[in-house]
C-alpha cells in the first residue's frame, strides 16, 4: 500500500526532497559543517535514486505522459497541480538530479556561510527538477522563477569578484524575459476560454495563426535568454566567470537546457503554427550562435570563460536541431542537451580543481602541467575531447544527428535550400571546436613546465568522484546513444508528426 502510495507520487518525491533536506539543515547549528554538508548530499543523492527509479519504470515504447500526478490547486482560474513526464522530459530529470548530487559534493570547496549556501543549493535543485515535470503552465512558471533567486544568491554571495554586477545582470535578463514570457502565458489562457493552464489541453486548440505568432515571441524571449541565443547571451560569460564551480556545473548543465526545454514543451506543442512560422530565423539564430561562440571561445585567455562562450556554441546545435523538425533534429536536440550537460559539467567541475589550488585560470599562466598532474592532465583531455565531438564520445552523435537532421529539413518548412547552406556553414564550428581545445590543452599541459607550479598536487579522491560517472556516460552514451534514444523517440515522433501535419507536412 504504502509502495503503491510512494509510486504513483514519485515526481513529487523527486522534486520535493531537496525541500525537505533544507527543513533538516534549519535544525542543523552553522557550526556543524560536516553534518550540513552531507545532509545536502544525501538529500541530492535520494532524488537521484527516485529519477533512476523513475527511469526503470519508464515505459520507452509509449509517447504518452507518465508518472501523471494531479491536483486541484486553483480551480477557480483552471490552475493545477499537474506533473507528469515523457521521452523528452525524462533525461532532463536524470541529468537535473545526477548534477545536483555531485555539484553538491564539489560544493565541499564552500568555506564560508556554508549553511545559507546549502539551503539556497538545495531550493535551486528543486526549482529545476520542477521545470522539467510540470504540465500546467502556472506551475512551470512558479518554478522558472523559483530557479531565479537561489541562483542570484548563489553568484552574488559566493561569487568572485565582481559577483554583485554578474549576479544583477543575471536577474535583469531573465527577470525582463519572464516578465515577456508571463505576457504570453496569460494570452493563452484567456485565448483558450479562460479555463485552462493545463499545457495538454491548450495544446489541443486551434489558435490563430497571427495569435500563435504574437504569443511564440513572446515566450521565445524568456527562453532565448536562458538557452541563450544570440544577442541574450552576454549574462552568461559573466555569470559562469564570477560563479562558484558547483553553481558553474548547474548553470551550464542544467539552467541552459530549460529554454531549450520550454521552446520544445510549449512553444512547439501549444503554438506550432508560430513554431514553424519562425522555424528558420530560428535555424539562423543556431548558426550564428555555433560559429559567433566558437570563434569568441578561441579568443580567450581565462579557462572558464572559454567553456562559457563553448556553451553559447554548443546550444546553437540544440536550436538547429529543433528548428528542422524532423525525426533526427529533434532526437539530436535533445541528445545535445543532455551530452552537453554532461560534458560542460565536468568541464567547469576541472576548472575547479585548477583554481583551487593555483587561484588563477589564465591560460598562457601555465605549461607542461601534464608532468605535474598527470591524472587532471588525462582527465581534462577526455573532456575536452568529448566536447569539440570525437567519434565514439557523446559530444559527437548529439551534435551529427543535429547536423544530419538538419541537412533535409521537414517537407512542412520548403526550405531545403536554406537549411543546407546553413548546415554547411555550421559544420565549420566542429573544426574551431576543435582548435579552441587543443589550443588550451597545449598551453596547459605541454611545452616547459612552469616552476611556480611544480608542487601543485594532482586531482583528488573527492575530485574523481564528482567526474568519473560523467566521463562513464560520455563514454557510453557515445558507443551506445540508444540509451537515450530508446527513450525518447516515441514522443519525439509524435511530436513532428502533429506539428508538421498543421502545415501539410510529413
Amino acid at each position: 500500500m504504502l509502495e503503491t502510495v510512494f509510486l504513483n507520487h514519485i515526481l513529487s518525491w523527486i522534486v520535493f526532497t531537496p525541500v525537505i533536506g533544507i527543513i533538516v539543515l534549519f535544525f542543523i547549528p552553522k557550526e556543524k559543517t560536516r553534518a550540513l554538508q552531507w545532509v545536502s548530499v544525501l538529500a541530492t543523492f535520494i532524488a537521484f535514486v527516485l529519477s533512476a527509479i523513475l527511469w526503470y519504470r519508464f515505459q520507452p515504447s509509449s509517447a504518452e505522459m507518465q508518472a501523471v500526478e494531479y491536483a486541484t490547486w486553483i480551480p477557480q482560474f483552471g490552475i493545477g497541480y499537474s506533473m507528469g513526464v515523457d521521452g523528452i522530459s525524462m533525461p532532463l530529470v536524470v541529468l537535473t538530479t545526477l548534477l545536483s548530487f555531485l555539484a553538491a559534493v564539489a560544493s565541499f570547496s564552500i568555506k564560508e556561510r556554508i549553511k545559507e549556501y546549502y539551503i539556497l543549493y538545495l531550493l535551486l535543485v528543486t526549482g529545476m527538477l520542477g521545470v522539467f515535470v510540470s504540465l500546467d503552465l502556472v506551475l512551470f512558471y512558479v518554478f522558472w522563477e523559483v530557479v531565479l533567486v537561489p541562483m542570484y544568491f548563489l553568484i552574488g554571495i559566493w561569487g568572485g569578484a565582481r559577483r554583485e554586477y554578474a549576479a544583477i545582470k543575471f536577474f535583469l535578463y531573465t527577470l525582463l524575459g519572464s516578465v515577456v514570457m508571463l505576457l504570453g502565458i496569460l494570452a493563452l489562457f484567456f485565448k483558450g476560454g479562460a479555463e485552462t493552464f493545463n499545457m495538454l489541453e491548450l495544446g489541443a486548440k486551434n489558435f490563430g495563426l497571427q495569435f500563435q505568432i504574437i504569443v511564440y515571441l513572446a515566450l521565445f524571449l524568456g527562453f532565448a535568454i536562458k538557452v541563450p541565443i544570440f544577442p541574450f547571451h552576454t549574462w552568461l560569460p559573466d555569470a559562469h566567470v564570477e560563479a562558484p564551480t558547483a553553481i558553474s556545473v548547474l548553470l551550464a548543465g542544467v539552467l541552459l537546457k530549460m529554454g531549450a526545454y520550454g521552446i520544445l514543451r510549449i512553444s512547439y506543442s501549444i503554438v506550432p503554427n508560430g513554431a514553424l512560422w519562425f522555424a528558420l530565423p530560428l535555424a539562423i539564430l543556431g548558426l550564428i550562435n555555433i560559429i559567433y561562440g566558437a570563434l569568441v571561445a578561441m579568443a580567450q585567455k581565462d579557462m572558464k570563460k572559454l567553456v562559457a562562450y563553448s556553451s553559447v556554441s554548443h546550444m546553437g546545435y540544440v536550436l538547429l536541431g529543433i528548428a528542422a523538425l524532423t525525426y533526427m533534429g529533434f532526437n539530436g536536440a535533445v541528445l545535445q542537451m543532455f551530452n552537453h550537460g554532461i560534458i560542460t559539467g565536468a568541464l567547469f567541475l576541472l576548472v575547479g580543481v585548477i583554481y583551487d589550488r593555483a587561484h588563477v585560470r589564465q591560460i598562457d599562466g601555465f605549461g607542461g602541467l601534464a608532468r605535474t598532474m598527470p591524472i587532471f592532465a588525462g582527465v581534462m583531455s577526455f573532456s575536452c575531447f568529448a566536447s569539440l565531438g570525437l567519434p565514439g564520445l557523446s559530444g559527437f552523435i548529439g551534435e551529427f544527428f543535429c547536423l544530419v537532421g538538419a541537412f533535409k529539413p521537414n517537407a512542412a518548412l520548403s526550405m531545403d535550400f536554406a537549411f543546407k547552406a546553413i548546415v554547411i556553414a555550421s559544420a565549420s564550428g566542429i573544426v574551431i571546436t576543435a582548435g579552441y581545445f587543443l589550443w588550451m590543452l597545449q598551453r596547459i599541459f605541454m611545452g616547459k613546465e612552469n616552476e611556480k607550479w611544480k608542487k601543485l598536487p594532482d586531482i583528488s579522491g573527492r575530485e574523481l568522484f564528482t567526474i568519473i560517472p560523467l566521463m562513464i556516460l560520455m563514454l557510453l552514451i557515445g558507443i551506445w546513444p540508444r540509451l537515450l534514444v530508446d527513450v525518447m523517440n516515441p514522443t519525439i515522433i509524435r511530436m513532428v508528426d502533429f506539428v508538421a501535419s498543421l502545415a501539410g507536412g510529413k
